[in-house]
């Protein structure tokens, strides 16, 4: 791959990246997706390492926007760390036990039916989300009760497909916690499970794989650093979305889009329009 079809080829996944992760549409999914329309390759090197390091873009602006909230998180009484780092457990469990596999199971040859079904689940949540949220008077302060099934929806939502952000608001709406804190907690949750994938993905690569980083050469290293770049300015923007969306809880529209894309990945696949 040559320098600019890498470094915009790694923008437009940067973009993609940042708006897709705290949209509740699956960052990892439409990652996926369009890593195989554009024939996205580094050379030779891992989907779940290149997807890793976009992610870090997105972790740099949950980190501007919710500063403050961060550093609050280290003083005394601690229950909100606390509940973050409960909530972190099953995602990092199922992480690290089933990795390798979630990885290959979207990268073989009926990966898109598989991601189509993963989105319409989203779907599926979403509009029970809105129902809920729209018929729930008197929403409670964040908890345990919410922060828990909040942490178990976050590990389900390692499979592409199923959106992170969409699933642990729909556990913390469902769960009648408040709309605000739903999602700044569910922002939050983001960055322990961020910051541990990247350190796996980059321990597995420098230690047990250090050809992936040879075969990505120069032009790969750029348009990683570019895509970084390009998912944590445009994470910011859809953080700013994504907390006006939640407040009027109107998530239909993100459903229908998710059933369209479904349609579509059946489509492709069909079809054998991609190549595998």
């Amino acid at each position: 791959m040559n320098y600019w079809t890498a470094i915009w080829q790694s923008f437009v996944l940067g973009a993609v990246q940042g708006l897709t992760e705290f949209l509740p549409v699956s960052s990892s999914g439409h990652l996926t997706l369009l890593q195989k329309i554009l024939g996205y390759d580094l050379g030779g090197g891992s989907m779940m390492f290149v997807n890793v390091m976009l992610h870090l873009g997105t972790l740099l602006a949950v980190v501007v926007v919710f500063r403050k909230d961060i550093l609050a998180l280290f003083k005394k009484p601690f229950k909100t760390l606390l509940m973050l780092i409960v909530a972190t457990i099953p995602a990092g469990i199922i992480g690290l036990l089933f990795n390798d596999k979630i990885d290959a199971l979207f990268t073989g040859d009926n990966a898109l039916f598989v991601l189509a079904i993963f989105f319409s689940v989203t779907a599926a949540l979403l509009l029970i989300c809105e129902l809920v949220a729209l018929r729930t008077k008197n929403p409670r302060e964040l908890g345990w009760r919410n922060a828990v099934p909040m942490g178990l929806m976050q590990a389900v939502a390692l499979f592409p497909g199923i959106s992170r952000s969409g699933s642990t608001i729909v556990a913390g709406t469902l769960t009648r916690a408040k709309p605000n804190d739903v999602a700044k907690f569910s922002f939050l949750m983001s960055i322990p499970v961020i910051l541990g994938s990247a350190l796996v993905e980059i321990k597995d690569v420098a230690f047990d794989h250090p050809e992936t980083v040879t075969a990505m050469g120069w032009a790969g290293a750029v348009g990683i650093l570019v895509g970084i770049v390009s998912s944590a300015v445009f994470g910011f923007l859809a953080i700013k979305l994504m907390l006006k969306v939640i407040g009027k809880a109107n998530y239909k529209w993100f459903a229908v889009y998710l059933v369209l894309l479904s349609l579509t990945c059946v489509w492709l696949q069909a079809a054998q329009i991609l190549p595998a």
